[in-house]
């Protein structure tokens, strides 16, 4: 009885679907899309900035006087240097209106701009504005490994408002 049944189902569906082609299957690999080239830049800048800059990182900074710092195997000449104005910058960014994230990442691009073109000195305009940047870009700055020394800059450079940053390019020699 059911297997009068199961062939009465069986000639109705065949008749139902007389007539009708099958789909053909088309073979889907689901993969990522490939992402384009300043996409892939830009998450490396967001992983140097994340890497190299720390909020809470306090370095030994001067508290009276101009904003200088260098490194520990840098001569103290090097920062005198800057302050007299005998290294002219190469490169500047001005971070006027910038909020600290975007301020971070666009200084790591700064360092990996300066070391990929062979530029030993840039200057960084932070502005006075509320006082935020100028206090946290030292703080940053004292924290990458290419940064070799920096200094208030000079009045044509920024004054108050900007520091020179001397970059550590590698075995290139210096330019000034």
């Amino acid at each position: 009885m059911n297997m009068k049944k199961d062939t009465e189902d069986a000639d109705l569906f065949s008749t139902l679907t007389e007539g009708i082609k099958p789909f053909k299957q088309n073979k889907r690999h689901f993969t990522a899309p490939q992402k384009d080239k300043k996409q892939l830049e830009e998450k490396e800048q967001q992983l140097h900035a994340d890497s190299y800059f720390s909020d809470t990182y306090q370095p030994h900074l001067p508290s009276e006087g101009a904003m200088r710092w260098n490194r520990d195997d840098i001569d103290s000449f090097e920062v005198k240097r800057l302050r007299r104005g005998d290294y002219q910058p190469d490169l500047l960014l001005d971070l006027h209106g910038m909020r600290q994230s975007e301020a971070k990442l666009e200084l790591a691009a700064l360092i990996q701009a300066c070391i990929k073109q062979q530029i030993h000195c840039c200057c960084v305009m932070h502005g006075h504005g509320t006082g935020i940047l100028k206090q946290n870009i030292p703080m940053w700055l004292a924290q990458h490994p290419h940064v070799m020394a920096f200094h208030k800059a000079p009045k044509e450079w920024g004054g108050d408002a900007a520091l020179l940053v001397l970059i550590d390019i590698g075995d290139q020699p210096y330019r000034r």
